[in-house]
């Protein structure tokens, strides 16, 4: 039983851990999983990208929480999905040069489950039914560019494209995917406008592919924030990735989710260069450094610090507290963007009872697993 004046955070056992290191906290993980369940109201509307998490371990409390369809980015996660049996695989990424055959290997290799993939142009279209062996087909969905301006086909010339690969030998054309990622307006007024506008380009191409003939394509639509205002129809489906580990920016930018931070990264300090400065072990490898030095990591009860400088396995911080900090404390942090941290880290150390329970392989942060 946890106690409620004790920071959920701490691990009684941290001097186990050797430091940069990646913590998970299962309990919250499942309550995330519990709210967007909660949020759509459709399990079977649910289509959560592992992107975030790279993990069977979180999987599987997907799983067993009843999600049956998964969305993905790499070959290395769809084959992750493989592994545990995930009825429904969505690699919402278009597959081009040896992506084809590794694609066409995974779906030999997992029968058990349904994969699919993305494509937004003839010539892909092409070069993907060529290399389907007779006989058989992919699932596909078309990918529309509904303002993130990164993949996708125009909406205006969708429908087209749609009913040419509809024509071409070993392509099952099954819907329409539109990410929104551009969309995380801290206004929840505006965000919903702007979610609602790529929704209805979504629409406007449903409507054109009704008139050719072509009825009820499955629509999956948006990222996390997004979510809320897309879980709220009754047509698409949602996936979020995020949800399961929250992170800085997420509880910041979007304080009208109730998603709670489900893993951090834990440093050490190791030298003191002043009565105000040190440097900790969490460098460039062991934390997403993207973004301006000021929005990296969070750190939870140290308000005072702040960053000046980041290389590779150092983080010089400043205390506004003289002599506060010694070699070897220990500091918890919450990542700016959990996504891309997670794949900096093999494992993460497992956290129930404050207590150093196991270790979880991130096994899909690899490019390449078997296949």
């Amino acid at each position: 039983m946890s106690n409620p004046e004790v920071p959920w955070y701490l691990v009684d056992d941290i001097q186990r851990i050797d430091s940069p290191a990646l913590l998970v906290y299962p309990d919250r993980v499942k309550r995330n999983i519990a709210i967007a369940l909660e949020m759509v109201g459709d399990v079977n509307r649910l289509r959560p990208h592992v992107k975030t998490h790279k993990s069977q371990e979180i999987t599987n409390l997907l799983l067993q929480a009843g999600v049956t369809r998964f969305k993905c980015a790499t070959i290395a996660e769809a084959e992750m999905l493989g592994r545990c049996k995930a009825p429904d695989v969505l690699l919402a990424y278009q597959p081009v040069g040896p992506k084809i055959g590794r694609l066409l290997s995974l779906i030999k290799s997992f029968p058990a489950t349904r994969f699919s993939c993305l494509l937004d142009s003839e010539k892909a279209a092409q070069g993907l039914a060529a290399a389907v062996p007779k006989g058989h087909c992919i699932d596909v969905f078309l990918d529309l560019n509904v303002g993130m301006n990164r993949t996708g086909i125009s909406p205006q010339k969708a429908a087209a494209l749609y009913a040419t690969c509809k024509q071409l030998t070993g392509l099952h054309v099954i819907g329409l995917h539109a990410y929104d990622g551009h969309i995380a307006d801290a206004d929840t007024s505006m965000r919903k406008q702007r979610a609602d506008e790529a929704y209805s380009q979504l629409v406007e191409v449903k409507k054109e592919l009704a008139d050719l003939g072509y009825s009820n394509p499955v629509l999956v639509i948006g990222g996390s924030p997004t979510f809320p205002v897309h879980a709220s129809r009754t047509d698409v489906e949602c996936s979020p990735g995020t949800f399961v580990y929250w992170d800085w920016s997420y509880s910041e930018g979007l304080p009208d989710m109730a998603f709670l931070p489900a893993a951090l990264v834990v440093s050490r300090v190791v030298s003191v260069l002043s009565e105000n400065q040190f440097c900790l072990d969490l460098g460039h490898k062991a934390v997403a450094a993207e973004n301006p030095l000021l929005r990296r990591v969070k750190w939870l009860d140290a308000g005072e610090l702040t960053p000046v400088g980041h290389s590779e396995e150092h983080l010089v911080m400043e205390s506004a507290i003289a002599n506060k900090y010694r070699v070897g404390d220990m500091l918890y942090g919450i990542p700016f963007h959990i996504c891309p941290t997670v794949a900096l880290y093999d494992t993460a150390f497992v956290i129930e009872n404050a207590l150093v329970k196991e270790k979880w392989q991130n096994v899909a942060r690899s490019r390449t697993l078997s296949l």
